[in-house]
């Protein structure tokens, strides 16, 4: 039995602290272990050893800095993570390891408004799929993150906007997936998933304040304060597209005028065009277009920019971020709509907040999400589930009751 303030809780604290700083970062050589945890050198090299020894890590000769090194990560067979993103338009599905290795991803289309029983039949079965074809079973998994494009309400775990996702009013999307696979259910919307995937993976790492934009169907904002998702007390923090741009301005499907979504989002943006462009045009092909030198497909793409600008300078003002990553199809315009966002943040935003701000766009594209529904999981994950009672080996993931 462990007390407080003995060896035996101390060591073991040591032991999370270091697996836990491993778990977030994928992989660590043992001096960024010990710059990482703040425990001295000979302490990581003796719970390194001892971790090995167990199962729990591996170890890899590599290099830092031009010096012999060794890397740290943790077991391939400590277990699995799973990703499941729905989409307005699709679902994509990934698989990884705690070393943050992408073991298997598929993406297949679905129209997310049509049933949320489908929806889920098919997430079930494709995890299963997936799963089969690497060789393991839900045994291994250690959790999954699920991504859903609305708010989810904090203390009722549903959607907390109908209006979204009409056909999924009153249903627990982590508790209805939980029971489908019998394993703990990690849960968020898309924006915030979106930031965590660009800080693990993408154009956020090496930040510790971002914001994620992501503008598609809807506008919505993946905030990321001191490393760590804000998610606000409701869980609706980040909603961007929301910020008032014109009183007298259209109506919103939140019911107020003139907001941000109403001048950038695809359902709002795309009627402008379809008078010349045809009722079929896409965002995509907007920005296509826009790429090949298409007047008016430009001119919208550089207005989108700048109402987009206009709210990222309130979100300078008041956050102070370094680093903004937009997401969604619109990032594939790069500069053409990159550079009008910037002209409203240097012209709105306060002078130095402007100054010390960096505005690109994702790296990962339309895997962001599946990728932060996998850094969900790997960061809200427990580290005594990966250790024994004793402080080594690997045991089996219990099943939680809940996710986040």
């Amino acid at each position: 039995m462990q007390t407080p303030g003995s060896q035996s809780s101390l060591h073991r604290a040591n032991l999370e602290r270091v697996v836990r700083a491993v778990r977030l970062a994928g992989s660590l050589t043992q001096a960024e272990i010990a710059r990482t945890t703040g425990l001295s050198a000979a302490t990581v090299s003796n719970i390194v050893r001892e971790l090995k020894e167990s199962g729990t890590v591996e170890v890899t000769d590599t290099s830092a800095g031009g010096r012999r090194a060794r890397s740290v990560s943790l077991s391939g067979d400590a277990g699995i993570v799973i990703g499941v993103d729905f989409g307005h338009t699709h679902l994509r599905v990934a698989v990884g390891n705690l070393a943050h290795q992408v073991l298997a991803e598929e993406t297949e289309p679905l129209d997310v408004d049509a049933s949320w029983a489908d929806g889920f039949d098919r997430a079930e079965a494709l995890v299963g799929r997936l799963i089969e074809g690497i060789g393991v079973g839900l045994d291994k998994v250690i959790g999954v993150g699920l991504g859903v494009p609305g708010p989810i309400d904090v203390e009722s775990g549903t959607l907390g906007s109908t209006a979204i996702l009409p056909g999924w009013a009153g249903i627990n999307p982590r508790q209805e997936l939980s029971q489908r696979l019998g394993v703990p259910v990690y849960v968020d919307n898309d924006a915030n998933l979106g930031a965590l995937g660009e800080l693990v993976w993408g154009s956020g790492r090496g930040v510790k304040d971002l914001a994620y934009i992501k503008v598609a169907s809807g506008v919505g904002a993946g905030l990321v304060i001191n490393g760590q998702i804000y998610r606000g007390p409701g869980g609706t923090a980040g909603e961007i597209g929301h910020i008032t741009l014109d009183e007298s301005g259209p109506v919103c499907r939140c019911g107020n005028r003139g907001c941000l979504e109403t001048f950038a989002a695809a359902r709002y943006v795309l009627p402008l065009l379809q008078g010349t462009h045809g009722p079929e045009l896409t965002m995509e092909r907007v920005v296509e277009l826009a790429r090949d030198g298409d007047p008016g497909c430009r001119r919208v793409i550089t207005d989108v920019g700048r109402h987009i600008g206009s709210g990222v300078a309130s979100l300078c003002n008041l956050l102070n971020p370094s680093r903004v990553v937009l997401g969604g199809s619109l990032a594939e315009a790069g500069e053409l709509v990159l550079a009008p966002i910037r002209e409203s943040v240097g012209r709105y935003a306060i002078p130095s907040a402007a100054r010390q701000l960096s505005v690109l766009t994702g790296s990962l594209g339309g895997r962001a999400e599946v990728l932060g529904a996998l850094a969900l999981v790997l960061s809200e994950m427990g580290d005594s589930t990966l250790l024994s009672d004793h402080g080594g080996g690997v045991r089996a993931p219990a099943v939680l009751p809940s996710g986040r």
